[in-house]
């Protein structure tokens, strides 16, 4: 590795495996915003089929609740597995699913059949998303890792975005039926293969994990993944305060995620176009964000930065969410995603740095566990209470209000962490 704690961005991008890793994850998040995207279009703007807000939110958990149930499981079996094989095979699995995804809206599927393909391919995406991130201390110094996880998460959103663009743009070539929503999800299996083969350049090895500290029988280490996940990630304040922040604002984002969706289609009428726009929009805020977190952290530090996101969005959602205007709400989507952007970087970045590498994997899989259960349950909640063409004050205020106390929340608990370090140790005999 030639990084270095002072080197500029272009020093760790030089560096070739730092580069590979980089590669694959875009490989990886393009095919996974493209699938996505494919098949939200085939469910929610498919004019042969027709789904209402309780069909949306069970949508949105057959893509989301693979990470809390494979989530575990993804944690104890990367820190016990060569992480460079995890990602060739769980790539080149993810593709085949991916196809067989395709062939079922293409035939019409619905319902628990096309869902039980969603789970399954998005299930094994864990092993990518949590993979790339527990291998990332490996290919540069750690000093450097709040800035590369940076550079390489918010390239890595990016990238999902463009590949979700992709999707609405071939949509309009191929059609909205089954048939044409069937092609723009087998395309997302190129994401896949190109991640399969970009890691199959590794050495053995070299992505971790370090040390193995699972027990020899593989039923038991996966069983143990996620206690160990969480008890290593209660001893880590700094980890535990970001789960708080982070819960509050995937509640938040999946309340406004269902109302954006329903005012897009029923409500302004724009389609998969305006849901172009804000992916668009949110892009730009992920950018942002990647660009901004680590001299933001440099300046402020990391305590006040995550306070500071979660109140600009609590503003956003509620300033320029409530007028529901497509402009207004292209902006509150720029600046919510931002900040959500800002936290994830300082959750990641608490994660690779005070978590020792053999518990890294479990943690993060922990992450994605709770952070994703706490949007389904969000969402499906809402879905109960929202109008059908999505106008809901009550359901954006409840959202705002989330953010001011998960930054109470996270407040409380980052200042317990301090307490407990600053403590004398308990006399003994």
């Amino acid at each position: 590795m030639t990084t270095t704690a002072t080197a500029p961005t272009r020093a760790y991008v030089r560096d070739r495996d730092f580069r590979r890793l980089l590669f694959t994850r875009f490989s990886a998040h393009w095919g996974n915003g493209m699938y996505q995207a494919g098949l939200a279009g085939a469910v929610l703007f498919n004019p042969e089929r027709a789904a209402d807000a309780l069909a949306m939110a069970g949508g949105f958990a057959a893509l989301l609740l693979p990470y809390s149930i494979v989530g575990p499981f993804a944690g104890a079996l990367l820190d016990r597995w060569d992480r460079r094989k995890v990602l060739i095979f769980a790539s080149l699995l993810r593709s085949f699913t991916i196809i067989a995804t395709a062939v079922a809206v293409g035939a019409g599927a619905a319902g628990i059949g096309l869902f039980s393909l969603a789970l399954a391919s998005e299930g094994i995406s864990r092993f990518i998303g949590s993979g790339l991130s527990a291998s990332l201390p490996h290919v540069v110094e750690e000093k450097s890792v709040v800035a590369a996880n940076a550079f390489a998460a918010t390239w890595g959103s990016v990238l999902a975005v463009v590949g979700g663009g992709c999707a609405i743009g071939l949509r309009t070539l191929t059609g909205a039926d089954d048939a044409g929503s069937a092609w723009v999800t087998a395309v997302a299996a190129l994401g896949g293969i190109g991640a399969a083969v970009l890691a199959s350049g590794f050495a053995r090895g070299l992505l971790g994990p370090s040390v193995v500290d699972e027990p020899a029988n593989p039923a038991l280490a996966v069983a143990r993944g996620l206690a160990d996940g969480a008890k290593a990630a209660w001893r880590t304040p700094s980890v535990t305060a970001g789960f708080v922040a982070l819960f509050a604002h995937r509640a938040s984002y999946g309340i406004s995620l269902l109302v954006t969706v329903l005012l897009m289609r029923n409500h302004f009428a724009a389609g998969m176009t305006g849901l172009g726009q804000m992916a668009a929009f949110a892009g730009a805020g992920i950018l942002v964000a990647g660009l901004l977190t680590a001299r933001l952290i440099k300046l402020f530090g990391r305590v006040r930065v995550v306070v500071g996101a979660l109140v600009l969005a609590a503003v956003a959602q509620s300033a320029l969410g409530l007028p529901m205007t497509i402009p207004t709400a292209l902006l509150a989507a720029f600046l919510v995603t931002g900040a959500g952007q800002v936290l994830k970087l300082c959750v990641d970045s608490s994660v690779q740095l005070d978590v020792a590498d053999e518990a890294r994997g479990r943690v993060f899989a922990l992450y994605d566990t709770l952070f994703n259960i706490t949007q389904v349950v969000a969402v499906s909640l809402a879905a109960t209470v929202i109008p059908a063409d999505g106008r809901s004050p009550g359901l954006l205020i409840t959202a705002a209000v989330l953010y001011l106390v998960g930054a109470a929340g996270y407040l409380l608990a980052a200042r317990k962490g301090r307490t407990a370090d600053k403590a004398p140790p308990l006399a003994l005999g």
